[in-house]
């Protein structure tokens, strides 16, 4: 039985808040999408210069992402191409209805369908300084991403910006800070320190011990050259880009 949208949206948000990587993100997605009665979804994050990788989150079947990935079929994929230029969502089948396409797409397709990826529905992502992305629901049979797109449709676009603004900003981040490169661990803790979180409090998210903690939060300060945690936080903040 689907939720209250109030209770999925809030859980999905607060999730969103505490994810620091790919798998806090994709459970995140995952508990909030099965929430909504969708059952498979894929966020794809496209680069700013065409030799830069794509990001792929998704809990497609991993043997399908991988070869997706390694085939670099998101540059010939006609779902991601018609989300790169529209500006709301979009359902699409397996018989590509509306799309023109070559004999490397319909490939794409019917090898898409060999893991249950048959219909869609698509939510184009553009963010202010130009980065394209897409966040696809998809599943077997059209009946039950037709009944989620009348009922959730705004909730859906709204929670796909969401997410696209917390994996940008988490997990795009070259982990500069004032001009220094900091570990990842020295970045996350600093990361969880900004969100208000103790030492203890952090080692319990990170399932590492309160001295380690410490330890990489004094490193981060050494390096950035400041005398304090605080210190440390407001220039990680001052680092940090804006999305939208």
């Amino acid at each position: 039985m689907t939720k209250d949208m109030p209770i999925v949206v809030g859980t999905f948000l607060e999730r969103l808040s505490e994810s620091v990587d790919e798998t806090d993100f994709r459970e995140a997605l995952t508990s909030a999408a099965l929430g909504l009665d969708l059952l498979k979804f894929a966020y794809l994050s496209l680069p700013l210069q065409p030799s830069g990788e794509p990001r792929l989150i998704s809990n497609y079947p991993p043997p399908w992402t991988a070869h997706y990935l390694r085939n670099q079929y998101q540059r010939v994929d006609p779902v991601i191409l018609r989300a790169r230029v529209a500006d709301s969502p979009f359902r699409w089948e397996s018989d590509l209805r509306g799309f023109e396409i070559s004999e490397v797409q319909q490939k794409l397709f019917v090898e898409a369908a060999e893991f249950g990826i048959c219909c869609g529905l698509t939510i184009p992502i553009v963010d202010s300084r130009g980065r394209a992305a897409a966040m696809t629901f998809a599943a077997r049979e059209p009946s039950g991403l037709l009944r989620a797109a009348e009922r959730y449709g705004q909730a859906l676009q709204f929670m796909a910006t969401c997410f696209h603004i917390h994996v940008r900003r988490k997990l795009s981040a070259s982990r500069m800070v004032d001009g220094i490169l900091l570990t990842p661990r020295e970045y996350e803790c600093l990361q969880w320190a900004a969100r208000g979180k103790s030492a203890s409090d952090t080692a319990c998210i990170l399932g590492i011990k309160s001295r380690t903690v410490t330890f990489h939060l004094d490193n981060a300060r050494n390096k950035l050259g400041v005398r304090t945690k605080d210190q440390a936080v407001a220039l990680l903040a001052s680092s940090l880009p804006s999305f939208l």
